[in-house]
């Protein structure tokens, strides 16, 4: 049996992965035909490649049916509830870099703070008869954010896809999201509430504390980490 790592099977954090990787002396690489999602590792013994989209690879690595994953730490503390006790957080990578966010219309000039939110949230229900609308697919996260910070008087919907649209569209009032440079938010005219963001977040190298290693596997995991500290 290998050591299996779980790699995102496409795009940019593929090839940063494999770049990263092969800087340590491990050289990754597709397989088979261009839609396959088969790979190879070389450089290390006992190591198989698994192409996997980011967002599966959390719950891969907490059922251990995956040894290491990369994926970004928002995946992660979104999807597994108590994520440390099933996960081991190996090494941050230095790309994928993106801030979770909470983002209100810009014409809302008295809204900058989450003071403000809280303020306006309550004014809103009142006004409204219903709670403001946080679009978002991080409901862990938002959620616990919130709570922290005293903000009430308000409901996460549900979006899995332009987040920042629900505004113009009526579903929602503000919303919370991934962001890298924030261009999108401003397009659609929405200002970042002055505020640490919900999670900070990278691209990162989990091990799952799920899966009971063979001799041979263990053996194979030491010399992985070797290379890697």
């Amino acid at each position: 049996m290998s050591v299996k790592i779980g790699v995102p099977s496409k795009g940019r954090l593929m090839e940063k992965t494999f770049d990263w990787f092969a800087a340590r002396g491990i050289a990754m690489k597709r397989t088979g035909a261009e839609r396959e999602y088969s790979g190879a590792v070389e450089g290390i013994e006992g190591v198989a490649l698994v192409l996997l989209s980011a967002s599966e690879i959390p719950r891969e690595l907490a059922a251990g049916r995956i040894h290491l994953g990369v994926t970004g730490t928002d995946l992660v503390r979104e999807t597994l509830a108590d994520w440390s006790a099933q996960v081991e957080e190996l090494a941050a990578m230095g790309f994928g870099h993106a801030d979770l966010i909470i983002a209100v219309p810009e014409c809302w000039v008295d809204v900058e703070t989450l003071d403000d939110l809280d303020a306006a949230a309550a004014a809103f229900r009142a006004d409204h008869g219903f709670r403001l609308r946080i679009a978002t697919k991080y409901h862990r996260l938002v959620r616990d954010f919130l709570r922290a910070h005293g903000v009430a008087d308000y409901q996460l919907v549900d979006s899995q896809g332009a987040t920042e649209g629900t505004i113009r569209n009526l579903t929602a009032e503000a919303v919370a999201d991934i962001t890298s440079t924030g261009e999108t938010l401003r397009a659609n005219h929405l200002k970042i509430l002055d505020a640490e963001p919900v999670l900070r977040s990278q691209a990162t190298l989990f091990a799952t504390r799920a899966a009971v290693l063979t001799p041979d596997e263990a053996a194979a995991m030491a010399r992985l980490r070797a290379c890697l500290s």
